[in-house]
C-alpha cells in the first residue's frame, strides 16, 4: 500500500501572531512552525501501517525552503520520503490542484490530510482532493483500518461516531482521535541522524489558479476586565448576566 500524507507547516498554537500591510499580510517574524497538529495524527496513522502491514510513506507539502524542517521532521518521525512541491500555498485550491497532480502521477492508493489546518482552518483540500480525483473521501475521521483494498473508518458527526466502509484508493480528512495523543511519535537521534540521507523532492508546480485571497486580517477582541461579585449579592449577579453578559 502507498500512503501519501499531506502536511502543513504551521505556526505553533503559542506564537504571537501579529499582522503587516495594513492587516492583509501575516507576518511570520519570530514565529516558530510546526507540522500541522491533525496532519501529525494522520502521519503517525501512517507510520502504523508502515510497521505493521509494510506500507510505504510519503509526505507532501505545498511551500518554499522554510517548509523544508517540517518535512525533514516527518522523515526523522519515519516517512520513507518527501515532496516539496515549490510554490506558495496562497489557497486551498491552488493547494488542492498541486497535490492532485502528485497523486495522479504518484499512484498512491490512501490519501491522508488533516481536515483542516491550524492556521487559515479552511478544511477544503481534502474534499477538493477527492472531488478533482474522483477518489472515494472521509471527513472528520477518527479511526482507520485497511485490509487489502478494503477500509473501514469511523468519522465524527453531530452527537456520536458513523462507522462507514468504503475501498481504496481513498482520501481521508483525519483529527484527534485517528492515533491517541499519547501515540504520538517525537523524533529520536537516530531518526533525525537517517531523516539527513532519505530522499526529498522538489517538485516545480503545475499552472494553476487562487480563487481566493485573504482581504483583512483581524484579532479577536481583548477580554474585558473580571468582574467579582459578593458571594451574598446575589441580586447584583444576576442583573450582570441579565445586562452585560445577556446569558439569562
Amino acid at each position: 500500500m502507498k500512503i501519501l500524507v499531506c502536511i502543513s507547516h504551521v505556526p505553533d498554537t503559542t506564537s504571537k501572531i501579529n499582522f503587516t500591510n495594513g492587516d492583509s499580510q501575516f507576518d511570520t517574524n519570530g514565529v516558530q512552525f510546526v507540522i500541522n497538529p491533525n496532519d501529525e495524527f494522520g502521519l503517525t496513522r501512517a507510520i502504523w501501517f508502515q510497521e505493521q502491514q509494510g506500507a510505504t510513506v510519503t509526505v507532501v507539502n505545498v511551500g518554499g525552503p522554510d517548509t523544508e524542517p517540517t518535512l525533514r521532521k516527518a522523515l526523522a518521525i519515519g516517512a520513507n520520503e518527501a515532496i516539496r512541491i515549490n510554490a506558495t500555498p496562497t489557497d486551498g485550491y491552488f493547494v488542492a490542484q498541486q497535490l492532485a497532480e502528485v497523486i495522479k502521477t504518484g499512484g498512491y492508493d490512501l490519501i491522508i490530510a488533516g481536515k483542516e489546518s491550524l492556521d487559515y482552518n479552511g478544511g477544503m483540500v481534502p474534499g477538493m482532493l477527492a472531488g478533482l480525483l474522483g477518489y472515494n473521501f472521509l471527513n472528520s475521521c477518527v479511526s482507520l483500518t485497511v485490509d487489502g483494498t478494503a477500509a473501514k473508518a469511523a468519522r465524527e458527526i453531530d452527537g456520536g461516531k458513523e462507522t462507514v466502509s468504503t475501498t481504496l484508493p481513498l482520501i481521508i480528512g483525519g483529527q484527534k482521535g485517528l492515533v491517541e495523543e499519547k501515540d504520538l511519535r517525537i523524533p529520536n537521534m537516530r531518526g533525525i541522524m537517517t531523516a539527513r540521507t532519505k530522499v526529498l523532492t522538489i517538485l516545480e508546480p503545475i499552472a494553476a489558479n487562487s480563487e481566493t485571497k485573504a482581504v483583512k486580517f483581524e484579532k479577536p477582541a481583548p477580554k474585558s476586565a473580571v468582574k467579582l461579585i459578593s458571594a451574598d449579592n446575589l441580586d447584583e449577579l444576576i442583573n450582570l448576566l441579565h445586562t452585560e453578559a445577556k446569558v439569562i
